[in-house]
């Protein structure tokens, strides 16, 4: 009997012995958060929660997980998946937003990123929620142009409760457990129109509108409080007669503008907070109206327009500032290493027909 129990003990160690060693992606499959988490907690960085590293302890000492003594230059040397969800669509400045994080993503600063780049619906804020969610359960982080919305919101806090840090790309989700913000001060973007329109649109009383893809969408939303606040404290004769709301999109955009100016009096000036600047041309254009017009972006639908006159002032951003800066914050909450604030501010340009590059 004795012999029998020996035996069948050595067998079973033998089989222990050959059965290959737990790995972290073990660990994080059976703690249920991503790679990058379960190497958080591993190397005690900050930013998990602690049920989150409960979890992640208690799975390793399940598997009989042992740290590899090699483990922290491996860990150097992994590449993060990350999810990079961008507005589907024709909008000038996505295009180019995503050609730029395609460029950063292949510069060595990126090595450790392995990005995949997605269309989704920013306007659909269900939709959008989905995508988040799912990328967060397949990523190790993810890149998202936010839509202001608790449905999103609440997407965005599960991810960063798992584990899977959202970075916010443009326009921004505040209420949310967002890592981080990448994009310029959208409030400050709408105070620079604001006094472009109060400068440049004569002294007498006036009215003015504005034309927005989306109030939902938090960067419109905030240049839109930006503008009137502006406005009301140092413009008093400018009126705003009208919002619009184009879904970014020239159809659409064409269709809202000649809405208002069926019903209204001709503006002084219109603020286009958003894209699909070519249907605003094309509607002030049938009707023969040449208001003073600020825009967004010089894109290929804006440099010919500025060019023409149809568009007078562009308040500008870098979209490949925006691509590195938001990489290298997605490459910072992945591997727990600290940013220059002052290489990552987004700064807001002025361009005119006469200074374009």
């Amino acid at each position: 009997m004795d012999g029998g129990d020996g035996a069948r003990r050595s067998t079973s160690e033998a089989e222990e012995s050959e059965r290959p060693a737990p790995t972290l992606s073990d660990v994080a499959r059976a703690a249920g958060v991503s790679l990058a988490t379960a190497d958080r907690v591993l190397n005690r960085r900050p930013g998990v929660r602690l049920a989150t590293v409960e979890k992640v302890e208690a799975a390793m000492a399940a598997l009989r997980f042992e740290r590899h003594p090699g483990a922290a230059a491996l860990a150097r040397r992994a590449r993060f998946r990350v999810a990079a969800l961008l507005p589907r669509g024709s909008n000038p400045f996505m295009l180019r937003l995503r050609d730029e994080l395609e460029r950063a993503s292949r510069r060595p600063a990126a090595r450790a990123l392995a990005l995949d780049l997605m269309e989704v619906d920013t306007f659909d804020p269900a939709g959008l929620a989905a995508e988040i969610e799912r990328a967060g359960a397949s990523h190790d982080a993810v890149l998202a142009v936010g839509l202001d919305h608790p449905t999103v919101a609440a997407a965005i806090d599960a991810a960063g409760a798992r584990g899977v840090p959202v970075v916010t790309l443009v326009s921004d989700v505040p209420g949310s457990a967002r890592a981080r913000y990448v994009g310029v001060d959208n409030r400050a973007a709408g105070r620079v129109a604001a006094a472009l329109a109060g400068r440049l649109s004569g002294s007498e009383p006036r009215s003015v509108a504005v034309l927005l893809g989306a109030r939902a969408l938090r960067d419109h939303r905030d240049r839109l409080d930006g503008f009137q606040e502006v406005l009301a404290a140092r413009y008093p004769l400018l009126r705003l007669d009208a919002v619009m709301e184009g879904q970014d999109d020239p159809d659409l955009t064409q269709e809202a503008v000649r809405r208002f100016l069926h019903r209204s009096a001709p503006p002084a000036a219109i603020y286009s907070a958003g894209a699909g600047n070519a249907g605003l041309a094309a509607a002030l254009s049938e009707y023969d109206l040449q208001p003073l017009v600020i825009a967004h972006e010089l894109t290929a639908e804006t440099r010919p327009l500025i060019e023409s006159g149809a568009i007078d002032v562009l308040i500008v951003q870098d979209p490949g500032h925006e691509a590195r800066s938001a990489l290298r914050a997605l490459s910072a909450e992945l591997t727990g290493t600290q940013l220059d604030e002052a290489q990552e501010r987004i700064r807001i340009e002025i361009l005119m027909k006469d200074n374009l590059p």
